[in-house]
């Protein structure tokens, strides 16, 4: 876990205490409660699933877009100081777990990023300082994401010398 979250520091520039500022503010309460996070996540995946590059749509392509939209906020609200309504419904987040069956590389993260970015802007119930503060948690677990797909690559196995095959090291 700390390798990912030095990695997601590293990689999206954000520091760690930028990336958690979140938790300093009862972002749930300041910003209204629900209907805020439902907005901002059918704004955002509106932008996803219209995008115009063919690779990034097609990671969502066996994904219901009300069902993303629907995890995205609960996660959201949970996260963000609100009732924890991801967890009641699908248990822990479990972020690297649950993105596995995705490629979460670089390119995907900063195209997931610009269309949060987007959606962010175009919310004009949340404040500048909200916005910082989300974008700055956005970016950073979006790298602790991609550390964690690209560690799950290093320990895919690897062959031997002799044919067989065993995990690589991390």
């Amino acid at each position: 876990m700390v390798i990912k979250k030095q990695k997601a520091s590293e990689w999206s520039g954000v520091e760690q205490s930028d990336a958690f500022a979140i938790d300093s503010t009862n972002l749930f309460d300041k910003l209204g409660g629900l209907q805020t996070f439902v907005n901002l996540s059918t704004n955002f995946y509106n932008r996803v699933y219209d995008d115009d590059e063919e690779w990034f749509r097609s990671i969502f392509a066996n994904s219901k877009k009300e069902e993303a939209i629907q995890n995205q906020y609960e996660f959201f609200v949970q996260r963000m100081g609100g009732p924890p309504l991801y967890s009641q419904r699908k248990g822990h987040p479990a972020l690297i777990g649950r993105h596995r069956p995705f490629p979460v590389s670089h390119q995907a993260a900063e195209r997931w990023l610009h269309h949060m970015q987007q959606a962010l802007d175009g919310m004009s119930d949340i404040d500048t300082d909200s916005k910082i503060k989300m974008m700055n948690f956005f970016r950073h677990t979006a790298f602790f994401l991609v550390a964690g797909d690209e560690l799950k690559k290093q320990n895919k196995e690897v062959p031997c010398k002799h044919g067989t095959s065993k995990p690589a090291a991390v």
